[in-house]
């Protein structure tokens, strides 16, 4: 069970880093809605097996007729009743094997050796193509085609769950960086407030023109627009954050995780390999690339002329009565048996040539995609490591930037007191230490959003976060469906 450490009475929601990837894994709906598709490609390779499923068939019918006979000058009444059940499946050969078991009864209104009788066969047929259509590859491609539809499915659900954490580490210290900023932005404003109330004593004891505290309250209420606009900020991106985890509730969100500031050593060749191995997008292509591959083998075999194996045998019986019937089918004194070949096959067969061709030019056209992405990945990770070492450069800078502002201020707060620094200045410098204080978290969080896409251009994010991904969810969501 999920949780994060709540406050009812300060209505507040104390979460980790780690707590707001789980929330996102089990509730951002964005994730919810791809694993749909994995597992409805599971009800397509259900479907498509079902082509070796036996199929039973029963066909009955009842004939009457009158009819007028020149010879015997009248009128003849002819009743006839059939019922054959039977079963027929498909082989992986391609072929079909078919058992029928026909029965008929018939009866004629004028005298003859047998005026009714019963008339029946067993009979087991196969249909066999041995150009066109032959194999399992063409028989099973629709199984095949699925089962790899499926896997990409899931390749590409790894994606939208490997974009969606990379999305909530970024919002979540973007989050923590603007609570850092309001911090700042309050502090500011206390300081304005302090240096507003001591202007005020200063004037009123002559110390200082009535003009300081018009210097005074210009840098409260700037500040306290600024400190506005945080808190604006802050609630924003606390909404931001809150719909992409689904969490409900108003309570105010606190991240309890500071951004990563530990020195990483990166490798460029070994961090192109392993986006080369890890990255999802390019299982996903691989995938189309097989089903093209083996759709293209298929609809060359389908340019082949339709020449087809036809072959039966069976036992035939004939009787006055139904027992008799059967008796003599069961004699196997009357077997009848039957063989041939049946060709179909179009002059010119553009139809089948073309469907070859598109299908050849789709499995190039994916290979070269594929070479594409191989480019575009490496790329994007050398990018990410420049990305990383400069970050993490700047953290230096933004901390001598921090330190050097506030030694700033306090030698002009030393400087108002003996009257060598005006209001404007001290508020100035401050301002400086402000800006300096919003870098350094800038320049923090960024190094932290360097590390995670570059783990996402690796690959390697979901498994560090623990995130393991598999078909048994599709196929949990599929069975749950029924």
């Amino acid at each position: 069970m999920l949780t994060a450490n709540a406050d009812a009475q300060e209505n507040t929601l104390k979460l980790s880093v780690k707590d707001a990837v789980k929330f996102a894994v089990e509730r951002n709906l964005d994730v919810k809605t791809e694993l749909y598709n994995p597992a409805q490609a599971e009800a397509d390779i259900r479907k498509n097996r079902a082509i070796y499923e036996t199929h039973l068939t029963a066909d009955t019918s009842y004939n009457q007729s009158t009819t007028y006979s020149p010879s015997l000058g009248g009128g003849v009444d002819q009743k006839e009743f059939n019922f054959t059940p039977g079963a027929y499946k498909l082989l992986p050969t391609g072929g079909t094997v078919n058992l029928s078991f026909d029965n008929s009864y018939k009866k004629n209104s004028v005298a003859t050796t047998l005026g009714s009788y019963w008339e029946s066969m067993l009979n087991l047929s196969l249909s066999q193509p041995l150009l066109k259509n032959f194999g399992r590859d063409s028989t099973e491609l629709n199984i095949k085609v699925a089962e790899l539809s499926k896997d990409a499915s899931v390749k590409r659900f790894k994606t939208k769950l490997l974009t969606v954490v990379a999305q909530v580490n970024s919002e979540y210290f973007l989050l923590h960086s603007l609570k850092e900023d309001l911090v700042s932005k309050r502090t500011s404003l206390e300081l304005a407030q302090r240096i507003l109330k001591e202007t005020e004593a200063r004037v009123k004891a002559g110390v200082l023109p009535a003009m300081e505290i018009l210097n005074a309250q210009f840098g409260v209420s700037s500040r306290e627009k600024d400190t506005i606009d945080a808190e604006k900020a802050v609630k924003d991106q606390e909404d931001i954050l809150r719909v992409l985890l689904q969490l409900d509730g108003s309570a105010e969100i606190i991240p309890t995780d500071a951004p990563n500031r530990t020195e990483y050593t990166l490798n460029e060749d070994d961090a192109i390999k392993k986006a080369l191995s890890g990255r999802p997008e390019l299982d996903d292509l691989k995938f189309q690339l097989t089903s093209s591959e083996i759709q293209t083998r298929v609809l060359k075999g389908r340019t082949l002329p339709d020449l087809s194996l036809t072959s039966s045998v069976g036992l035939m019986g004939l009787g006055d009565t139904y027992g008799r019937d059967f008796e003599r089918l069961g004699s196997t004194d009357y077997p009848i048996w039957s063989v041939g070949l049946k060709l179909d096959y179009p002059l010119g067969n553009q139809s089948a040539e073309n469907d070859f061709r598109k299908s050849k030019l789709r499995t190039e056209q994916i290979r070269t995609q594929l070479e594409a992405l191989n480019s575009s990945l490496a790329s994007e990770v050398r990018t990410a490591i420049r990305a990383v070492t400069s970050s993490y450069k700047q953290l230096d800078v933004a901390d001598r930037g921090r330190a050097y502002a506030e030694e700033r201020l306090k030698a002009y707060l030393k400087k108002s007191e003996v009257g060598l620094a005006t209001n404007k200045d001290v508020l100035d410098v401050e301002n400086d230490l402000s800006t300096a204080r919003t870098n350094q978290i800038k320049a923090q969080v960024a190094y932290t959003n360097a590390l995670s896409q570059y783990w996402k251009s690796t690959g390697e994010l979901l498994d560090r976060e623990g995130i393991k991904v598999n078909s048994s969810q599709a196929d949990n969501l599929y069975n749950k469906s029924r």
